[in-house]
Parts: structure tokens; sequence; C-alpha cells
């Protein structure tokens, strides 16, 4: 089986760390790797690096060929210009339709933190046997949800379909993107939903097939790039994609397929924003996190990093959240992460637009 590691975006929501040039799946957010380097880490010893692919944005090549100089050069894919996930998924699915359209391949991303290891390699290796043994088409790799959750895909499973490792397969049965609260609180009440991590297992002839029935437009340009081989190719073709997510082009489209869901406790976490990083690293909601030069008196729920060599104090924080980088101070209530992004846009045409 193949892996594929996507590592596009930006990361605005972790911003004054995660910049443009230096996206938050290459800094340092937890211990001394960056955590594409830990996805990396993770699939061995079960995946050897020749099986390891990375997808991320042509822009970003330098840093990650430096930060993973063990993947075979030939695995790494990069886009010309981002395009959205449904592109860029298309992108790789035609890759290694070319190279061999039944090994399976799994989708899995840089920016997420999986503290039980085992348990994800095992969902990985009970996903592969499904698809080789033609039990089924697409295996959802889903985690059991802990809170209502609205950052997330949550999925309807229905009846167990088999057993493989110890391991229950479960039918799918509908997907449905970030729901409001009360929605979220109802399927978190209810056992028959779990969270979608957009990790999935599939082969990549039957993903091609799905990308020519629902996007024939963007099937037929993936498939001159891949054709042609030519990264001239590449770059004329890939930016007139059409800017889609992957659940609008192909997974909310998805009818009578031989679906399945395997749902484990992986200690899964989405770390995409400084609050949802918090929650991920606290044992108990009141714990304080600190990195670096770090002294906080009095405080509780709050978030300090210091990227500095300059001591950062805090006094009576109340779920708070300070980021120290060289150039920027960011200091803000938990609550006030979704302004972050606004106010990074804020910042084009601006003389702050260098910190970006």
């Amino acid at each position: 089986m193949k892996v594929v590691i996507f590592a596009g975006g930006v990361g605005t929501r972790l911003w004054p760390l995660s910049r443009k040039n230096t996206p938050k799946q290459f800094g340092k957010l937890i211990g001394d790797k960056s955590t594409l380097q830990q996805a990396v880490d993770r699939l061995q010893p079960e995946f050897s690096p020749e099986e390891i692919y990375i997808a991320t944005g042509a822009r970003y090549k330098d840093i990650v060929t430096e930060q993973l100089p063990e993947i075979p050069q030939e695995n790494f894919i990069f886009e010309p210009e981002m395009r959205d996930v449904g592109p860029a998924i298309g992108l790789v699915t035609s890759k290694l339709n070319k190279i061999d359209p039944n090994d399976p391949m799994a989708i899995i991303w840089s920016d997420h933190m999986v503290k039980d290891i085992e348990a994800f390699q095992k969902a990985l290796r009970v996903a592969s046997a499904s698809i080789k043994d033609k039990k089924s088409d697409f295996v959802f790799i889903a985690q059991k949800p802990r809170f209502a959750n609205q950052n997330v895909g949550w999925i309807e499973c229905g009846e167990p379909i088999g057993e493989e490792d110890g391991l229950s397969l479960l039918e799918f049965k509908k997907l449905k993107y970030r729901p409001e609260l009360s929605q979220a609180e109802e399927f978190f009440n209810n056992n028959s939903y779990v969270w979608n991590l957009g990790y999935f297992v599939t082969t990549p002839g039957f993903l091609i097939d799905k990308f020519q029935k629902y996007t024939p437009e963007m099937y037929e340009r993936l498939k001159e790039i891949v054709d042609s081989g030519d990264d001239d190719v590449l770059k004329r073709i890939y930016p007139t994609l059409e800017k889609i997510s992957f659940d609008d082009a192909i997974l909310e489209k998805f009818s009578d397929e031989r679906i399945s869901v395997v749902s484990v406790d992986l200690g899964w976490s989405d770390i995409g924003a400084w609050e949802a990083l918090k929650e991920a690293l606290s044992e108990t909601a009141d714990e304080n996190v600190t990195k670096g030069k770090v002294m906080i008196e009095d405080s509780r729920d709050s978030l300090v990093f210091n990227y500095t060599d300059q001591l950062t104090v805090g006094i009576d924080l109340n779920e708070m959240l300070v980021i120290n980088t060289d150039d920027v101070v960011l200091v803000c209530p938990k609550s006030s992460v979704p302004k972050i992004k606004k106010l990074v846009e804020s910042l084009a045409g601006t003389p702050h637009e260098n910190l970006t």
C-alpha cells in the first residue's frame, strides 16, 4: 500500500507561527520535529520510505525535501498552484493510477496529532486488507468523538459488515460537514456518529473512476497532465482546474458504492488552530499549556508559546492565548481565534504584509 501525506495549506489560524512561506505543518508545534516529520515517523516501520508520498505546493519544495531526506525524490508531488483539496487529490490519484490502479492507497494529513500510533497503524492495515480482499471499495478511518465538535465532518455509521484484527468494519450511511452546534450535540449523543478525519483507503482505479464520473472536465485535464509527464504541461493546465473541495467534488456524491468505516480511538486532534492545539495538549480543561521560556502565575486554561530567547511572563490569564515570535506578539482570548484569519488578511497592502 502507498500512503500519501498532504502537506499543503497555509494555516492562518495558527498565525503568527504559521505563515505563507512557513506554514504550520513545517513548524515545531509539538516537540522537536515538525508535524509533517511526525506524520512520516508514525508510519514507520510499518511503511518504508519508498511507500510514502508527499503532496504539497511547489513553493515548499526546498523545505519538504530538507525535512524529509529519506523520502525518494520521485515520491514528492508538487502542485504549481493551490486549487483546493479536490484537484490536489485528483492529481495524486491520477499519478498513482498510472503506476498501479489496484494497489491500495491511503490519504492522510500532515497537520494532525495522533497519540495512539499503534491503533493508527492497525486501522491502516485493516482498511488495506478490506480493500485487497474486495470487501470494500473505499474505507474511512474515523475517530470516536470526544465532544460535540463543529469543526469536523461527522459520519453516520450503520450495521457492522465485517471484522478484521479485532476492529469492526461499519456500513457508511452519510457524511455531514461542520454541523451547527445543536446538530453536533445530537451526533455526539448518538453512538452511530463518528468524526471524519479526512483519512481514507481506496485504490487509485476506484477513485479515478469517480473523478471521471463526477468531475469529467477535471478528469480529462488531469489525464492530459499525467499522460504527458511534462512539468510544463502541469504548470499550464493545473492552475485552470476548478477550485473545489474533495467533499463537494466526490465524497458527497457517493451513492451505492461499497463504502465502510473503521472507527477507532486514535487520540486524534486537528491542531489547525491555537485553541484546538490547547485542547489536544491538555489533560484537563483548566490546565495551562506552555512552550519555551515561560512563567505564568494565577492562570487557567491558557496557552503561552514563546519562540524567542526572551522570557515571557503571564499573570492572571484566563482562557488566553499568548504567542511570542521574533517579530510578532499575539495576545487574545481563545474565543477570538476566528478573528485571526481576518486580521491576517487585513495586513495585505500594508507595511506589515511581510508578516503574513
